[in-house]
């Protein structure tokens, strides 16, 4: 398969529009390394602690020496990505995360390691999996720590107010309403629309994928029957007033969860960390289950958050920089390391299920099982395809979402909105485009 790749100016400068060269994808191009060929390897990356991993590789492969050099992540690390490809000197490796993948293989920046990796595949879940490949048949990286979703609930709230975990999201829907009754200053959860990501792990656990790639041709999907279904589900719920309206991450929304005012929040594998850091007072008061199910029965999960390790195009040691990116993630005591010096959720099966999860987060103490039923999520992340420009759909998703809360209107115009902005801009920059 091909994938178109652009680059313009703005694109260092925005990460928006991208200029026309089409070319194949991938490719070592030259970029091998022989194992007796003493390399130097630069990574960036911005996990915590990570220099005490890659000591653990310095250590034992004395021909293929790594220097980690922390970088901060987002819009500001493709933005140095794009730049230092352009001058000629990337690093060799780089952590990306899992929506950031096209813009930089669509700017020459990310090589196809597909033949450099071995059966790294059947390490990580099928969803999490087609995530680096971009639905195609070339590997832009490896996976490296996933997000998948889960509803986390005040156990003790649930309790008093004789509320039942819901297992379906009609059942939510008629948890929010109890919710409301018997607790009138309360709301089960709120529907941000400050959070692009979350409502895209929202959207993927329905079946979304809002955007593909055939040959050089992209397509967009974002009003897809799955996201409209979404999307008219919590549009629904915020008319009715049995959610909040109020975006996330915001002193409200932390003292909302301090307090009681919201009982439930759909979330990610991280979340216990956020709770601890704004709702201390509620520590042991919290528990985790699957996120509720559109079909009853059924057991999917979508993402939020999550990067990879990278092999640049850039790079002269391609073959020693994707040794290095797959015993990052796949070696039983490199991932065990980034789960201990990091904190991170790897994307390994094996280290998801490993003794470095074997302890529940500290402020979930009433929960000890809770890494064995974060396994059981995560093997059931859907997969989905982000497209080159994530972050013109993030922003539209934002500025609709966010009108039309304003406005009281219905949640639809919005997702249209959201679509007609995301393949426009595909459209003008350059890209050959379906539909």
């Amino acid at each position: 398969m091909r994938i178109a790749r652009r680059r313009t100016a703005a694109v260092l400068l925005l990460g928006v529009s991208l200029f026309a060269a089409a070319c194949n994808s991938g490719g070592d191009n030259g970029g091998g390394t022989k194992t007796d060929e003493k390399v130097e390897l630069t990574f960036w990356t911005w996990v915590p602690n990570i220099d005490k991993v890659v000591e653990k590789w310095n250590s034992t492969h004395p021909n293929i020496h790594v220097t980690a050099s922390k970088q901060a992540q987002g819009d500001e690390e493709v933005t140095k990505l794009l730049t230092a490809a352009k001058a000629g000197s990337p690093p060799d490796l780089a952590q990306v995360e899992y929506q950031a993948l096209p813009t930089l293989v669509s700017n020459d920046v990310l090589a196809d390691i597909k033949d450099k990796v071995g059966n790294a595949k059947s390490d990580f879940a099928d969803g999490v999996w087609q995530t680096v490949t971009l639905g195609s048949d070339a590997v832009y990286a490896i996976p490296q720590d996933v997000g998948p979703m889960m509803l986390y609930y005040r156990e003790d709230l649930f309790k008093k107010y004789g509320l039942t975990v819901p297992k379906t999201w009609e059942e939510f829907a008629a948890t929010a309403r109890a919710a409301r009754k018997k607790a009138p200053k309360s709301y089960l959860t709120t529907f941000s629309s400050g959070d692009p990501g979350w409502f895209v792990g929202l959207a993927q656990q329905a079946g979304a994928s809002w955007w593909g790639v055939n040959g050089d041709t992209w397509s967009v999907s974002v009003n897809d029957p799955a996201t409209k279904k979404v999307t008219d589900y919590w549009s629904g719920l915020v008319a009715e007033g049995v959610v909040d309206s109020k975006p996330m991450y915001t002193p409200e929304w932390n003292k909302s969860l301090n307090d009681g005012t919201l009982l439930a929040w759909p979330s990610a594998i991280w979340g216990p960390g956020v709770l601890a850091g704004n709702a201390a007072d509620t520590k042991g008061k919290w528990a985790m289950a699957p996120l509720p199910q559109w079909v009853a029965g059924e057991n999917k999960t979508g993402s939020w958050g999550g990067s990879t390790t990278a092999v640049t195009e850039g790079s002269k040691h391609k073959d020693a920089a994707a040794q290095f990116a797959v015993w990052l993630n796949t070696d039983p005591e490199a991932v065990a390391a980034l789960v201990r010096e990091g904190g991170i959720y790897p994307a390994s099966k094996a280290a998801q299920a490993g003794p470095a999860l074997a302890t529940a987060p500290d402020f979930f103490p009433n929960q000890p099982d809770f890494y064995v039923t974060a396994k059981g999520i995560a093997d059931t992340a859907a997969g989905f395809t982000f497209g080159p420009n994530v972050n013109v759909a993030y922003s539209a998703y934002k500025d609709a979402f966010a009108k039309a809360i304003a406005d009281k209107a219905p949640f639809g115009g919005a997702l249209d909105t959201m679509q007609t902005t995301t393949l426009d801009d595909l459209k003008k920059a350059g890209f050959k485009v379906a539909g």
